[in-house]
């Protein structure tokens, strides 16, 4: 082996510890539970041993043919059929204790997981795919408790069927039990290798799995565009090829973990071949009975199992904490910064940007010296050609990102020394991407103000053009609908519903009517131009027709406000603005 790999698998075994101590802490928290286990599956492992001392006695009893001691066996086989009953209820309760024990805590680690995407900021979210989180998710802990459940089950009665099989044996021979003591550790060896190996190998298995599953649910969800575009056969190479690499590495951790069995299994034969080898010079000798030989079989079996029920214990174990420790990478990423207690209250609509910066990633400045300031009531427009930072900006507004440098007022009150929540209570969103949760319209509509009215929630639909559709609908305001029940601009329209409800006291608009039709981007304009007064109004727009009206006018390119002014001072400068002005209207004019 050489030093590389040998520092990769020390790393492995650090990594599989911490984890594991990770585990433990939420087992803790049920350490009642886990002390009832651990007694239940010392009296499920301690009775059947004890058993085959009477198994043993009763086998004395039968001295040869014609002198059997009916009375003796008799007794002897009615205790044991009292162990063995007592054995079954408490093996059950065990089981039952066992599985609450694990479903609670791989419950309480997807709660936990779920709480920590409400806070991790969407720069992380960005970076990863859907598909793996929702694996780290549902897969990695659905494995987590097969493991776990496996673990709690097997690991304790081994653990405990272990010691307390020594402690008969010794009671019955010491120098057999103490040949079986020193050919143990031969099977540790081996189980050791194995799940050493078997570890890296169950990592590549979970990593290669989100692969598969991100890619699954990002060419299922875009069918459409997937067979417009004809890329079906790429999608299909690109998911065989993570396929092989998916096979490959569960191959190759069930060919590991596989090994354990019957490697320690042969280990456990030669043990007890010399077991009964020993122990037959033994009776020879006059050193032990016929019973007590059959105890020690007994025993010995009863003592290599559990190495045999441990090393496959410790193979899930492996499987299980490889995908815990992704779990744990999404529990443990660094969440957004922490919300000052202080609440901004109801904005009057007053906005300063202060020589923001803002960069997604440090060798690439996108964002520089940004100012800006926007009396209440201010109806500002930001134009600009594609990837000019305009949507960024709505993010930095929002605190979904937060500025390198630089400060972003509103009232005169820093948007970081104020709650998120308050921050975004005062500003209403329609996107040009639409959201909608599978519910009612009803609900749909009332997402930011769960306690209004039909009456109030009907007058925004009249308002946002959306009344039209919904009456048509099967049941109205109680049609349940889905992100794919609609089209896109009926569900533009239920966002643009959801604002005018609400009516916060600023509003971010990017591209708002990008999905709705030419007559009707009219109505809502009009609706739009009546809900902005005495609010001021964020509008991204690339058809400039919408922002004609505006205040200001922000011209962005590569980032920096080039160009500000109203629609007509603009075109008297005849600079950028005018350019992206008579590109689109200079021929229809």
């Amino acid at each position: 082996m050489s030093r590389a790999e040998e520092v990769e698998m020390q790393g492995d075994r650090e990594k599989s510890g911490k984890t594991f101590r990770k585990v433990m802490q939420y087992i803790g928290k049920y350490r009642i539970l886990l002390v009832l286990s651990v007694i239940l599956a010392a009296v499920s492992a301690v009775l059947p041993l004890y058993a085959a001392i009477l198994f043993g006695d009763a086998i004395d009893g039968i001295l040869g043919a014609g002198k059997v001691d009916f009375e003796t066996v008799t007794w002897y086989l009615s205790r044991i059929l009292v162990l063995i009953i007592v054995t079954s209820i408490c093996t059950f309760l065990m089981n039952l204790i066992n599985n609450r024990m694990t479903y609670r805590v791989v419950q309480d680690i997807r709660s936990r997981a779920i709480r920590q995407i409400q806070v991790l900021p969407l720069k992380y979210l960005d970076a990863h795919s859907t598909g793996d989180i929702v694996s780290r998710i549902i897969t990695d802990t659905d494995q987590l408790s097969d493991g776990l459940l496996l673990g709690f089950t097997q690991l304790f009665s081994g653990i405990v069927t272990i010691v307390a099989t020594l402690i008969f044996m010794f009671s019955k021979d010491v120098l057999i039990s103490i040949l079986v003591i020193c050919l143990t550790p031969v099977s540790f060896f081996v189980a050791k290798f194995i799940a050493t190996h078997s570890y890296a190998m169950f990592q590549k298995q979970t990593k290669a799995r989100g692969e598969q599953t991100a890619l699954i649910e990002e060419m299922v969800g875009n069918e459409k565009v997937v067979r417009v575009f004809g890329y079906g056969e790429r999608a299909s190479k690109r998911f065989s090829q993570i396929n092989e690499k998916l096979r490959d590495a569960s191959q190759q951790a069930v060919f590991y973990s596989s090994l354990t069995n019957p490697s320690t299994r042969f280990v456990n034969s030669l043990i007890y071949a010399v077991v009964v080898l020993v122990g037959a010079f033994r009776i020879l000798a006059g050193g032990l009975t016929v019973g007590g030989l059959s105890a020690l079989l007994t025993y010995c079996n009863q003592y290599t199992k559990p190495f045999n029920d441990i090393s496959s214990v410790v193979t899930e174990l492996q499987n299980a904490l490889a995908c815990a420790s992704r779990i744990f990478a999404l529990i443990e990423e660094k969440p957004q910064s922490a919300d000052p207690r202080k609440d901004l209250p109801a904005a009057k609509g007053e906005a300063d940007i202060d020589d923001v910066f803002f960069s997604y990633t440090k060798e690439q400045h996108l964002i520089e010296h940004f100012r800006l300031h926007a009396a209440p009531g201010t109806r500002v427009a930001i134009v600009g050609p594609t990837g000019c930072g305009k949507t960024t900006l709505i993010n930095l507004l929002m605190r979904f990102y937060d500025a390198d440098s630089g400060d972003i007022r509103i009232d005169g009150t820093s948007i970081y020394d104020c709650s998120r929540r308050s921050l975004r209570k005062n500003f209403g969103m329609v996107l040009q991407d639409t959201w909608l949760h599978a519910g009612t319209i009803r609900e749909n509509i009332a997402f930011g103000k769960p306690d209004a009215t039909d009456e109030e929630i009907i007058q925004a639909a009249k308002e946002a053009r959306s009344w039209e559709f919904i009456r048509r609908m099967p049941e109205g305001l109680d049609t349940v609908v889905t992100d794919d029940s609609l089209s896109a601009g009926q569900k533009q329209l239920l966002c643009i519903t959801r604002v005018m409800l609400v009516l916060p006291p600023m509003l971010i608009l990017d591209e708002a009517t990008s999905s709705i039709d030419t007559r009707t981007e009219i109505l809502i304009q009009n609706a739009f131009d009546r809900m902005m007064k005495g609010r001021t109004s964020f509008v991204v727009a690339h058809r400039l027709s919408t922002i004609r009206n505006a205040d200001i006018i922000l011209v962005m390119k590569d980032g920096k406000i080039i160009e500000q002014g109203n629609h007509e001072s603009l075109m008297a400068a005849n600079g950028f603005y005018t350019k992206l002005y008579n590109a689109q209207f200079a021929k229809a004019e």
